[in-house]
């Protein structure tokens, strides 16, 4: 804990959240979700579960005038339409994201891995380099080409 000698204010340390907590800053609800891809969701209001399925997170955002959207398998989250994010795990040691808003309340189960997905994406990234590279050079082959048949 730090002091601050000027203003005779204390000041508490941030937050450090592992795996289970309640998490208030909408910053750090958008940080944690925005890496979900495919999920399994839950939707309940005053304790009655309405609607379960998966779908695949598109978008996180935080925007007061704005809603949360889940249709047609794909879910717009805006972090303002929640009070708090709850993070758990379960019984089988699965995340577990818990948005709640008074009565409403949104589980979200990933069903994709981010350290996999990472691993995908550098595969996809190196292998799209190799393409980008591959056009380019067929690229200069043929402004060669081009610039040998004009000469004389």
């Amino acid at each position: 804990m730090s002091y601050d000698h000027l203003s005779g204010n204390t000041k508490l340390p941030a937050p450090c959240i592992v795996d289970t907590g309640i998490i208030v800053n909408k910053q750090d609800m958008q940080r944690l979700l925005v890496d979900l891809n495919r999920v399994r969701y839950c939707y309940s209001q005053d304790g009655q579960l309405l609607v379960e399925d998966e779908g695949y997170v598109l978008e996180v955002f935080s925007d007061p005038q704005r809603s949360t959207l889940v249709a047609n398998h794909t879910l717009y989250i805006n972090v303002c339409s929640f009070d708090y994010l709850e993070l758990k795990r379960s019984p089988d040691q699965q995340p577990w994201f818990d948005l709640i808003q008074e009565n409403q309340h949104l589980r979200l189960m990933p069903l994709s891995n981010p350290l996999q997905e990472q691993k995908n994406r550098s595969l996809n990234a190196a292998a799209l380099e190799a393409v980008v590279a591959e056009v380019l050079s067929a690229s200069w082959d043929v402004r060669i080409d081009d610039d040998d048949s004009f000469s004389f």
